[in-house]
């Protein structure tokens, strides 16, 4: 019986594989390099139960809804309660008003309400991002339709409502009416970077020194739903945070006709480009976890998601100082 000859396979076909093979292997790399694991990687809650919620009715926050804002003071006098969430409560009909909240903890886990509550008297506050600035928390904010405007204080108790924000298109001219929500505000260099969404459809990026008028960088989104299953359709924008050199958002996203939403980020050298994680969500899609904002406690970022309940997920230890 002939036996088939074995062809050999020239070294350079074998060079070439093995070469297409390396370049794979290092742009998974590259990629996993552009989010460090500390950022990503959020193990599951063991127990997984909120760490805070909705009031039991009658109250004015038997519901709470949307992204609510915690700041965690690491330089509070002892005692103190260094950790402070603001958040959205109404009373869970389609139309009640949204009023802002307040609580305190000194562990970030375990929260009071504010005596004060609610705080917002009859504005209507859901959706919130805080940037304190020469001594002022500039609160942006949802008001009634979806409209961004802009609150601020000096002690986080007492607000003063600005008003709405004048965002207009790249030419000067304003954008087309309709909701302009989910406001996410990075400050730097005197540059008031605002990031917002419309309908979900994606999310834009407007700029302002004064914090009266607002203009887009560029008239298309910054972030674009998809491809993916989980932000398929639908995204917006909750946090932006400098780290290692670049930047990284933190947003969420879903599919048309899904009720599920989930956390997830993405990562920018000048803020206007911007590449999603390959390993997105952060938490598995079924978990409904959205609205996702990290806090570092001094020792390793807190994923916190805070739609309908807050729930707490714990990183990697890692020393990090906030610009």
């Amino acid at each position: 019986m002939l036996k088939r000859r074995k062809t050999p396979v020239p070294w350079r076909v074998i060079l070439a594989i093995v070469a297409v093979f390396v370049a794979l292997d290092t742009g998974r790399t590259i990629a996993r390099d552009l989010f460090p694991v500390e950022l990503v990687e959020f193990p599951p809650a063991e127990p997984d139960l909120p760490i805070f919620a909705a009031a039991e009715a009658p109250a004015w926050d038997q519901r709470i809804r949307e992204r609510g804002w915690i700041l965690f003071d690491r330089h509070a006098p002892s005692g103190q309660q260094a950790w402070r969430l603001w958040y959205t409560g109404y009373d869970g009909t389609p139309t009640g008003l949204r009023r802002l909240g307040l609580a305190t903890s000194n562990d970030g886990l375990h929260w009071t309400r504010h005596p004060a509550n609610p705080l917002s008297g009859e504005h209507w506050v859901e959706d919130m991002t805080i940037v304190p600035h020469s001594g002022t928390l500039h609160m942006f904010a949802e008001g009634r339709d979806d409209q961004a405007h802009l609150l601020t204080s000096t002690d986080g108790i007492h607000w003063t409502r600005v008003g709405p924000l004048d965002v207009r298109m790249s030419d000067g001219s304003p954008i087309a009416a309709g909701p302009y929500g989910t406001p996410t505000v990075w400050l730097e260099d005197g540059i008031w970077n605002l990031f917002y969404e419309r309908r979900d459809a994606g999310i834009w990026l407007a700029r302002s020194t004064d914090l009266k008028v607002w203009r887009n960088v560029q008239d298309v989104a910054v972030i674009e739903p998809g491809p993916a299953e989980y932000d398929r359709d639908l995204v917006a924008m909750n946090q932006v945070i400098r780290y290692a050199g670049r930047y990284f958002a933190y947003y969420h996203g879903s599919k048309s006709g899904s009720r599920l939403w989930s956390t997830a980020i993405a990562t920018s050298t000048d803020l206007v480009h911007w590449t999603k994680y390959e390993g997105n969500p952060l938490r598995p899609v079924q978990e409904n976890k959205s609205s996702g904002i990290v806090v570092h406690d001094g020792q390793r970022f807190r994923l916190y998601t805070m739609h309908h309940q807050v729930h707490v997920h714990l990183g990697k230890p890692v020393e990090f100082d906030r610009p």
